[in-house]
């Protein structure tokens, strides 16, 4: 063990040592949210007069940032993924935003970087000289052994297992800091919520493996899954839910065909509690996202079931999830890969949640046409079931016409009259 300790102790450096290996026009690519080496980006904005035409690189920023706000010169921040923090300077136009799904992240980065360097936070390394990236892998575990990386060991990150370890002699350096992980509690739920949760819950069968997203009625899903038995897990994210699942015995991955008794997952957010069990847990494994997110991966494990939030659907099944028109909140994330996985799944299931209105009940989230300049998320072709607090309907394999008169059952009853005429200008039903 001596040589690795004299290893660690020859890359030993300070955060702003960082600033010697990021080249002029370079791209620098910053771990996702908790992965972020808050030291290491401190000291890259305090040195920006050093640097030129720098682009960094990062998918939801947990922190604002000078740069973000074109503040900083010579840095330009590049979001793969809008965060509260990033998404009104996107709208002012002082950064930029890459359309994409989340599995091809990591394929995208490889081809469009120009002399990377990634720069994460991980645990404090291990006898062996093994440095973990913690709660977060996403692609930068994915550039491992492909890219030069510069580490920043946060002493409260903990220690997790699966295809997310970096040694040291793979590093270019490394800087120490101490910080808690910024913490992601569920939201609170309504009493729509509450009901769209059971229409899915009622429909997973015991032992299926489960993705669940971001918002409140995919956690309460997990939350109603109690009484369920020996499902798996392999998610995008690992939110408290699945902390609950497994601590009572019902997630236990014994009947999944890949990566059995295991939970897969390739981040995790949530409260202090989750991140003190997923430390040193190995039932859970963190891999790089274009293995967790790949449909095909996906579509091995029989009976998938994907519960994904969008904000709005129109009659051809086409959702709009990362934008209201033109107006940008996020990106495409995981949704469209975990959609087609599931579908492709043998008994699988992907179900794609929203309200019935927007919340002060104006406007109907079923609508003939999405918003001008929306995005569509998850396109026609792949969209299974969708469910409000009205219903579920089965749009996959229907035709327009059906799909049409299944998406206007289940939307808000004040709404449906003029639905069914707008369906009729539409041409969709006669």
């Amino acid at each position: 063990m001596a040589a690795i300790a004299d290893q660690l102790r020859g890359k030993h450096r300070e955060a702003a040592d960082v600033l010697a290996h990021i080249k002029v026009g370079g791209d620098v690519i910053v771990g996702a949210a908790n992965g972020e080496p808050k030291t290491v980006v401190d000291a890259i904005e305090a040195g920006a007069d050093r640097l030129k035409e720098v682009r960094l690189n990062q998918m939801l920023p947990v922190r604002d940032r000078a740069h973000f706000e074109g503040k900083v010169k010579g840095i330009r921040h590049v979001s793969w993924f809008l965060s509260p923090h990033d998404k009104d300077a996107f709208h002012r136009g002082q950064c930029d935003l890459v359309p994409n799904n989340f599995s091809e992240v990591p394929a995208l980065m490889r081809r469009t970087a120009v002399d990377p360097l990634v720069i994460v936070a991980v645990s404090p390394p291990d006898a062996h000289g093994w440095f973990s990236l913690g709660v977060n892998s996403e692609y930068s575990a994915a550039m491992i052994g492909e890219m030069p990386f510069f580490v920043e060991v946060n002493a409260q990150m903990p220690r997790t297992y699966g295809e997310n370890q970096i040694h040291v002699s793979q590093i270019l350096g490394w800087c120490e800091a101490d910080y808690p992980l910024v913490e992601m509690p569920p939201r609170e739920g309504r009493e729509e919520d509450r009901k769209i949760a059971e229409l899915v819950a009622e429909r997973i069968p015991d032992g299926a493996t489960i993705q669940a997203g971001i918002g409140a009625i995919p956690d309460l899903v997990l939350g109603l899954l109690g009484d369920h038995r020996e499902l798996g897990i392999h998610t995008e994210l690992f939110g408290p839910g699945f902390v609950d699942l497994i601590e009572a015995g019902v997630a236990t991955g014994s009947r999944k065909r890949t990566h059995r008794n295991k939970a897969i997952t390739t981040t995790a957010g949530g409260t202090a509690r989750l991140y003190e069990f997923v430390a040193e847990n190995p039932g859970v494994e963190f891999w790089p996202v274009d293995q967790t997110n790949d449909p095909k991966l996906v579509a091995q494990e029989p009976h998938f079931n994907a519960i994904n939030a969008t904000i709005e659907v129109d009659f051809l099944g086409q959702c709009a999830s990362e934008s209201l028109g033109s107006d940008y909140w996020s990106s495409s994330g995981g949704q469209p890969d975990f959609a087609r996985g599931a579908v492709l799944s043998e008994g699988g299931q992907a179900f794609i949640v929203l309200h019935s209105t927007t919340g002060d009940g104006t406007a109907s989230r079923i609508v003939p046409r999405l918003h001008p300049g929306a995005a569509v998320t998850t396109f026609k072709n792949i969209v299974d079931h969708v469910v409000t607090e009205y219903g579920v309907a089965e749009l996959r394999g229907s035709s327009i016409a059906e799909r049409t008169r299944r998406l206007i059952d289940i939307a808000n009853p004040k709404f449906r009259d003029d639905l069914h005429r707008e369906a009729r200008e539409c041409g969709y039903l006669i």
